[in-house]
């Protein structure tokens, strides 16, 4: 460029009879960066033509730039030879731009490729081979030790360890495994080494199905991304023709076409560059794209740009109550003893519930650990189907059920104002107290429910197939606005169906589920959201958003990330065209550079997508 300039300014003193031998030559020099910057554009061109994709951004700067050369051949026209090859040079920064940036946004979906691990280490004939994921079979039991990768999902058959859950989840704190637990695939072993029988094959495991989501996450495009590409099919073929009829239909009027047809020539090739709606085709798209990686490095998977317009316009969240507001575990919520303290009536009833299986016994038990390593007998175990069990613990005898087993056994019992399932206990048959076992609130419930409403979400409704007065109980503790029990999933649908009726304009539904039950109902709703840690396979397959880590809370974050999305791609949009139509104005009478033409295209666009790639940036 510089050995060009230089001799552009030398044929600028060569004598009026070799001028245009000079401009010819010139055009020789210019030609060699312009191949050089504008081959992959002039070829890109080409195969639209040939594929009968005419109409594109290649398609505006191969005419633009070409005419910018030819020009100066016109009778009484300067040459553009500069202007040509600096039109075609920012053309391909903004290209450098936009390969930078779409870089960033992968990159940010490609740390998730790390979660996939390369081998595992399984147990067979006695020896821990190495082998790939995909070879071990659902049943095997694998060897994870420490700083290792879980290659499959399973459950923990020996061992206890620290896991990194980040990649998943997006949370630092390390979770605490044992014996007994789930462990999902991608997670990091922190400590011991844990030995995990497999409960999935490897295609259908957490990691495999995070992948397949974030890479099938383009194939949804949003209505915004849609509009833009519908857009620029039918703006390109109408800016082409403006522009020829900017330079053929002037000249004519005026009735001297071969004075005016140069300029106005010139002012068609301004209008063509500027029209370029590359700034509009890259940034948008490419803000979707940010903003899909972004919620994926909080934990949250988005299934579609789609559903990134969707989650913006939420009016209105339907709540499913266990396993999403509430942990989806039996646990003691209380204790009141009559005859005894709160420490010797759980350790009575944990010892009488010690060979039981039923959820409830479970709870007890975990409500006293010790229960398994003292010393107390016992003996003379009887189960009542359907009232509780009695058996000899020492040498009392102790019942431990619901009233049926206290009438039974003579004991005086008595009800209690706490909300949840009462288990009453008797030592030998003189009523003892009472535990309250429930499935407790999420820490996080009630911080979300606020959240939402911060948010400015109209409505929060929880459904449950729950009783009566837990439902009650828990949309009074966390102040939701509507609430209705002792649902069928059907029932949830026609719910669900009646919420859709009554949005307000422009707004929309979200449902969020983890069961199987809920697996319809996530599909009815404008869009369904699973708790993905310890949610149903039904569930993540039909929600269109997935929340790895089981925190309501995060939900009100998806609808942040989205609407700042959104945002910025309304800002690109915006600029875009404001610049462009100002700019499209001013070289319609002949007031536009072609250096404002370039800095109306290719700068509109750097711009634009450095402004997107702030979709990647961690919404607080």
């Amino acid at each position: 460029m510089i050995l060009a300039s230089a001799l552009l300014l030398a044929g600028a003193i060569v004598v009026e009879h070799t001028c245009h031998l000079a401009t010819w030559q010139l055009l020789l020099v210019y030609l060699v960066p312009y191949l050089l910057i504008g081959h992959n554009t002039l070829k890109e061109a080409i195969e639209g033509l040939l594929a009968g994709d005419a109409f594109n951004e290649h398609f505006l700067m191969t005419v633009a730039t070409l005419g910018a050369l030819c020009i100066g051949f016109l009778p009484g026209a300067e040459t553009e030879f500069p202007e040509a090859v600096f039109v075609m040079l920012f053309f391909q920064v903004g290209e450098l731009f936009e390969g930078y940036a779409e870089g960033k946004s992968r990159d940010s979906i490609a740390h998730l490729m790390d979660i996939r691990p390369d081998v595992a280490h399984v147990e067979r004939d006695g020896e821990v081979i190495q082998v790939a994921p995909e070879a071990v079979a659902v049943g095997e039991v694998i060897v994870i030790g420490p700083g290792e990768r879980i290659p499959l999902d399973g459950e923990i058959i020996e061992g206890a360890s620290a896991l990194d859950t980040v990649a998943l989840t997006g949370e630092s704190l390390p979770r605490q495994v044992a014996v007994g637990d789930n462990v999902a695939s991608g997670c990091v072993n922190l400590s011991g080494v844990l030995r995990v029988r497999t409960s999935t094959a490897f295609a259908q495991s957490t990691v495999s199905r995070i992948i397949t989501l974030v890479e099938n996450s383009g194939e949804r495009k949003s209505h915004s991304e849609t509009f833009i590409t519908r857009f620029a099919r039918v703006y390109t073929p109408i800016v082409v023709f403006a522009a020829l009829a900017v330079a053929l239909v002037p000249p004519l009027l005026e009735g001297d076409f071969a004075a005016a047809f140069p300029t106005w020539l010139h002012r068609a090739l301004i209008f063509l560059v500027v029209s370029c709606p590359c700034a509009l085709v890259i940034s948008v798209p490419l803000t979707f794209f940010g903003g899909i990686g972004g919620a994926s490095r909080q934990g949250i998977l988005v299934k579609g740009g789609n559903y990134i317009d969707t989650l913006s316009r939420i009016g209105t969240v339907v709540f499913d109550k266990t396993g999403t507001l509430t942990q989806g575990q039996f646990a003691v919520t209380a204790v009141h003893p009559d005859i005894c303290n709160e420490q010797q009536l759980l350790h009575l009833a944990a010892h009488v519930e010690h060979y039981s299986t039923h959820p409830i016994a479970a709870a007890l038990r975990q409500a006293f650990p010790d229960a398994d390593t003292d010393d107390c007998a016992v003996t003379h175990v009887q189960e009542v189907a359907g009232q509780g069990v009695t058996a000899r613990v020492g040498d009392k005898t102790v019942s431990v059920g619901n009233i049926k087993l206290m009438d039974s056994v003579g004991a005086h019992w008595h009800d209690c104002h706490h909300v949840g399932t009462i288990i009453h206990v008797a030592i030998d048959g003189i009523y003892a107290g009472h535990i309250v076992v429930g499935d407790q609130v999420k820490d996080d419930s009630a911080e979300a429910i606020a959240a939402l409403k911060r948010l400015g979400v109209d409505k929060t409704v929880m459904l449950t197939g729950d009783r009566q007065e837990v439902g009650k109980d828990v949309a009074r503790k966390l102040h939701l606005d509507e609430y209705h029990t002792e649902l069928l999933p059907t029932d949830k649908v026609a719910h669900v169906e009646r919420l859709l009726t009554q949005l307000p304009q422009g707004k929309t539904l979200a449902m969020v589920g983890d069961g199987i039950n809920d697996a319809p109902v996530l599909a009815r709703a404008d869009v369904g959201i699973a708790m993905g840690g310890l949610g149903s396979d039904a569930a993540i397959e039909a929600a269109d958003v997935v929340i790895m880590d089981d925190n309501p809370s995060k939900i009100a974050r998806a609808i942040a990330i989205s609407r700042r999305t959104l945002g910025i791609a309304r800002q690109n949009v915006v600029f875009a065209i404001g610049v462009k139509v100002a700019v499209l104005l001013l070289a319609t009478v002949g007031l536009a550079t072609m250096w404002m033409a370039v800095f109306a295209d290719v700068g509109v666009t750097v711009l634009a997508v450095l402004n997107a790639t702030r979709a990647l940036k961690k919404t607080a």
